[in-house]
């Protein structure tokens, strides 16, 4: 190994973090409810109580490219209200007991890149109603960051495990493959630059998770669980002839935030930066009739 890659991965060991998309085609003659993701560098960035945030005073941020995204559970809730768990459930990933306890199956989710359709179900499976938010547990990410090491400016890739406990066979990251085979908690990350994969655990409460409701309707901790307004709300009258799209706008407006030593706005791992927050920085869900 170099000792441009040495310095590169032995910096990079200070961070921490917070199957292709579905391809399933809409139902032939039934009107289906279609789940598309996007991820926006523009839209309000967010702090945990769905209010509006600046980046943290002694601290510098960037927007990472989001190459794949994976949420394990989505809910569409009535009113301001409505506890996680009551309103209408219209997807929940697969779990197994492979590694012990309970936990997300990794290696059966649906992983979702900006623009496609992540998810396609039948409207008849979904209750009629109104509804005003959407919550999505979102469970993994995986975007592209720029950092400097030794005045070298070098693209790496995080993989970042946010779901509350996550079984694990193997993974890719930027074509290097990781044997787990075992469960990891949430804030599991691997990074991936120049051929080369380390990994680590992030401490409990590493990423920021939006819930504007958290209030009215709270979210366990270490679910990340965030949660969106409709503008107008959702309505399913269940006699619908036509597709209903929801498109769930996330915020990755500098998502990726570290603490400065040196104040030149660069991740700088080996100057001692290190890694605060890689969470999503809000939800926006709009709808297409």
């Amino acid at each position: 190994m170099n000792k441009l890659k040495f310095l590169a991965l032995s910096s990079i060991a200070l961070l921490f973090s917070c199957s292709n998309s579905d391809d399933s085609q809409p139902t032939q003659n039934e009107p289906n409810l279609v789940i598309r993701l996007k991820f926006d560098k523009n839209q309000v960035r967010l702090n945990n109580l769905g209010q509006p945030a600046e980046i943290g005073e002694g601290n510098a941020a960037q927007t990472p490219i989001v190459n794949y995204m994976s949420a394990h559970y989505i809910e569409l809730a009535p009113n301001l209200y409505t506890l996680l768990g009551d309103g209408e459930v219209i997807y929940k990933g697969e779990e197994t007991t492979a590694g012990g306890a309970q936990a997300i199956d990794f290696n059966k989710a649906i992983l979702g890149q900006d623009g496609e359709v992540f998810l396609s179900i039948p409207l008849s499976q979904v209750s009629a109603g109104n509804y005003d938010w959407v919550r999505v547990s979102v469970s993994y990410q995986n975007g592209t960051i720029k950092f400097l090491n030794s005045g070298n400016e070098l693209t790496g890739t995080m993989a970042s495990f946010i779901g509350y406990n996550n079984y694990i066979s193997s993974f890719d990251i930027n074509g290097q493959t990781v044997e787990v085979n075992a469960n990891k908690l949430q804030g599991y990350w691997a990074f991936e630059t120049l051929g080369y994969v380390i990994d680590g655990q992030a401490p409990e409460g590493a990423v920021t998770v939006p819930n504007p409701l958290f209030e009215s309707s709270p979210i366990p901790q270490g679910s990340c669980v965030l949660t969106g307004e409709f503008e107008n709300g959702l309505t399913i009258t269940g006699n619908e002839t036509e597709d209903i799209t929801i498109n769930l706008s996330f915020s990755i407006n500098n998502s990726f935030e570290w603490n400065e030593v040196n104040v030149d706005g660069k991740f700088e791992p080996s100057a001692g930066e290190t890694l605060t927050d890689m969470g999503l920085r809000g939800l926006i869900p709009s709808v297409t009739y």
